[in-house]
């Protein structure tokens, strides 16, 4: 059995996954990236290998549920344990609700909640049996103020927060606890495609008066997976510079 708390990140390739999964092994966690190829993840893996950190790379289809299960299944096989569970991976099909399509909708329905529902299913089960588990999914402010052109994913991210507290409340007797991160403007590769003038005007309703770094979102899910978290549970923590106070 693996000694070492074994943490599995979904959508670990790049930006805030890439982020998260670093700080995770730094934190001296077995870190198991998934990404929808292994190759994705190859400067993920070499990355936390230059900092003496143990990191797996897994492939895996995060709207696939039976895929998704079979490797959480295999990975708490494999260690002899699962112990934190960072949904990150989804994707966004943006458009107003007028012209969305039904498939552009449902798409990002099932990858941005559905598989996040498909990995915690199968991951309480494990961390039940170790009666330790640490659960965070990651929201956006989108599913908290709704924006437009996002119906999907603003539905989407306003599911996982039902989802995670629901867990929250199933599973906090057997020592698991469900946490949500909400992210705001992030620098990212997507957000540095946005016009200067969207990002001056974003900036301008930040009271920090700039843009997270994908370290500032590591650093909450480092400590919401931490053993010293287990009094926290079932609480949406919005890492968002003040933007929706």
């Amino acid at each position: 059995m693996t000694e070492q708390r074994v943490a599995i990140v979904t959508g670990a390739s790049r930006g805030i996954g890439r982020a998260i999964a670093e700080r995770l092994a730094e934190d001296g966690r077995l870190v198991v990236g998934v990404a929808r190829t292994v190759e994705g993840l190859s400067a993920t893996a070499e990355a936390i290998a230059a900092s003496g950190g143990r990191f797996e790379a897994h492939a895996c289809d995060i709207a696939d549920s039976s895929a998704v299960t079979a490797l959480m299944d295999a990975i708490a096989e494999k260690h002899g344990r699962l112990d934190i569970l960072v949904n990150n991976a989804g994707l966004t099909r943006d458009g107003l609700i007028l012209r969305m399509s039904d498939e552009d909708f449902d798409l990002v329905i099932q990858t941005n909640l559905k598989g996040v529902f498909s990995a915690c299913r199968t991951a309480c089960r494990h961390m039940m049996r170790g009666r330790f588990g640490r659960i965070c999914n990651m929201s956006s402010v989108s599913g908290i103020s709704g924006n437009a052109g996002q119906t999907n994913y603003a539905a989407a991210k306003a599911g996982i927060i039902g989802l995670t507290k629901s867990i929250a409340k199933e599973l906090g007797t057997k020592g698991v606890t469900a946490n949500v991160i909400a992210p705001g403007f992030i620098d990212t590769d997507m957000t540095s495609k946005l016009p200067q003038s969207v990002k001056d005007m974003a900036i301008a309703s930040i009271p920090v008066r700039r843009f997270g770094s994908t370290a500032d979102i590591a650093q909450a899910v480092s400590y919401v997976t931490s053993d010293g978290a287990g009094f926290l549970s079932g609480h949406v923590l919005v890492v968002d510079g003040g933007m929706t106070m």
